[in-house]
C-alpha cells in the first residue's frame, strides 16, 4: 500500500504510521483505505496485532501494511512495539478508528521538515459517529480538556494517541522510561509525561482527524477511561510531582545569569 500508484515525494523526513489493533477489522479497513489516499504517502504502515481473533491481520496484509505482533495485551505494549519496529525518521500514530484527511501526512511531513527542532506534533479530532450537535460540543470539550488538563498535570503539551507524530530519535530517548507493560493506563498520556521534560511538542489546530466517540458509549466506557487517566497520573506523579515538574520547566527556560 505505501506509495502504490504514487510518486514518492522526496521532501521531508520518511514517515512510519503505527496502528495498534485488537479485533477492529472493519474500522481498520477504512483507516487503511484513507491512508492509501494520502497526497503524501507513508513510507510504511505498521499494524500491531495485539492478539486479534477477527480478520484484522488479513485486512492489514491485503492493504500492504506490515504486521508485527505483540502478545502482551494492552495499548501501551502494542503501541511501543510498533514504535520500536518503525524505520521512518518520523513515527506517526493513529488508531484503527482514526479517519485522517487526505493531507494529514503531508502536513506532518512538512512540519517536521521545516523545523529540525520539533520533537513531536499533535492535533485535535472530531467525533464522527455522534449526532451532529453533540459531536461538535463533545469534540471541543474533549480536545480542550485533554490539552489543558493533561498539560497542567505534566507541565507540557500532551500528545493524543489518535493523532500525533514524533521523531524516531525522540522515541528512542524515552522508550526505556514509558510503562509499556502497565495495563489500565493511557499510553499517549504516559508517553507525554516522558516527553515533557525536554521535548519540543507542538499542538497544531489544523492537524485534525476524525475519531470514534467510544468513550461516550455509556457510563461504563467513560468511567473506564477516567480510571485509566487517574492511574496514569498516579503512576507518573509518584516519580515527580506536578509542582516539581513546573518548577523544573521554569528553571530550564530561565536565562542563565552572566557576570559582567
Amino acid at each position: 500500500m505505501p506509495g502504490a500508484g504514487r510518486v514518492r515525494q522526496p521532501e521531508g523526513p520518511s514517515l512510519s504510521v503505527v496502528i495498534p489493533v485488537l479485533d477492529d477489522a472493519a474500522a481498520l479497513a477504512e483507516c487503511l483505505a484513507l491512508l492509501a489516499r494520502q497526497t503524501r504517502p507513508a513510507d510504511e504502515v505498521i499494524v500491531v496485532d495485539n492478539g486479534c481473533s477477527d480478520s484484522s491481520v488479513q485486512v492489514a496484509l491485503d492493504a500492504g501494511a506490515r504486521v508485527v505482533r505483540e502478545p502482551g495485551r494492552g495499548i501501551p505494549a502494542a503501541a511501543a512495539t510498533g514504535y520500536d519496529a518503525a524505520a521512518g525518521e518520523v513515527i506517526v500514530r493513529c488508531d484503527a478508528d482514526t479517519r485522517p484527511p487526505e493531507d494529514w501526512l503531508a502536513r506532518i511531513g512538512a512540519a517536521f521538515g521545516a523545523d529540525p527542532g520539533l520533537d513531536a506534533l499533535t492535533g485535535p479530532g472530531r467525533f464522527y459517529d455522534l449526532p451532529r450537535p453533540l459531536a461538535w460540543l463533545a469534540s471541543a470539550a474533549y480536545s480542550s480538556g485533554y490539552r489543558y488538563g493533561a498539560g497542567a498535570a505534566l507541565a507540557g503539551v500532551p500528545v493524543w494517541g489518535s493523532n500525533f507524530a514524533m521523531r524516531r530519535t525522540a522515541w528512542q530517548r524515552c522508550a526505556a522510561e514509558i510503562h509499556r507493560h502497565q495495563a489500565g493506563i493511557h499510553d499517549d498520556l504516559d508517553l507525554s509525561f516522558q516527553l515533557a521534560p525536554w521535548a519540543t511538542v507542538r499542538f497544531d489546530r489544523g492537524l485534525r482527524v476524525g475519531a470514534a466517540g467510544r468513550m461516550f458509549n455509556g457510563p461504563g466506557a467513560f468511567a473506564r477511561r477516567f480510571g485509566w487517566a487517574f492511574a496514569t497520573l498516579k503512576l507518573n506523579w509518584a516519580i515527580q510531582s506536578p509542582g516539581q515538574r513546573w518548577l523544573d520547566r521554569v528553571n530550564a527556560r530561565r536565562p542563565a545569569f552572566r557576570r559582567t
